[in-house]
């Protein structure tokens, strides 16, 4: 298998964090020039025909290209440690943590980078960059609110590290690129927990 990635893009970097807690090592990563627009070329839309990464490229042949998926994937072919629920009941809870961290953490520091940052310019045509700010905005808000949820539990689903807090790890280290600290922001329990999963193997190796 083949997994098409991007360095600093944190959908990819979802995935391979993913794959380095389950200590996967039989997949072939292979690097997309997202700068040099790589992803647009015809060659990588065979392959992902809507220009995304990332993308797992199966041993037949067939392609999986929405991050969720590719995990979803990975934790029935490799199915521990289990990132995902043991249970439909703890399936429905973790997967409810890692929605609301994409839709509400993850999706506005997208817009907030995509839109204001310079180096991103090339890939976001044309920036709006009032729309960028106003998502940074928002992205305070939210992230307000996983700090009040992080007082009363050490995960983003509860009582273990799951795919949601690889999903809000990866969220929270691209908000760099808005300038966001979760510690300047007074939000100490969003910043102890973003501390806590830095030093996982996971988040070092990528």
């Amino acid at each position: 298998m083949k997994l098409f990635v991007a360095p600093r893009a944190p959908n990819p970097r979802r995935v391979t964090m993913f794959m380095v807690e389950k200590n996967i090592t039989d997949i072939d990563l292979v690097n997309v020039d997202l700068n040099a627009l790589e992803h647009k070329g015809q060659a990588y839309r065979t392959i992902s025909p809507l220009a995304k990464v990332p993308a797992l490229q199966l041993d037949d042949g067939r392609v999986l290209t929405e991050t969720r998926a590719i995990c979803t994937y990975l934790e029935g072919r490799y199915p521990e440690p289990n990132l995902m629920g043991n249970d439909f009941e703890e399936r429905a809870f973790i997967e409810m943590a890692d929605r609301l961290v994409e839709w509400n953490l993850m999706l506005g520091i997208a817009n907030s980078v995509r839109h204001t940052h310079p180096g991103l310019a090339v890939l976001e045509q044309p920036q709006f960059a009032d729309f960028g700010r106003s998502q940074a905005q928002k992205v305070v808000e939210s992230a307000r609110w996983f700090d009040q949820m992080l007082q009363r539990q050490p995960w983003m689903a509860g009582a273990r590290f799951t795919i949601a807090d690889i999903t809000a790890f990866c969220a929270i280290e691209f908000a760099k690129l808005m300038k966001f600290n979760a510690g300047k922001e007074g939000l100490a329990a969003l910043q102890a927990w973003r501390d806590k999963v830095a030093e996982r193997p996971s988040a070092k190796a990528v």
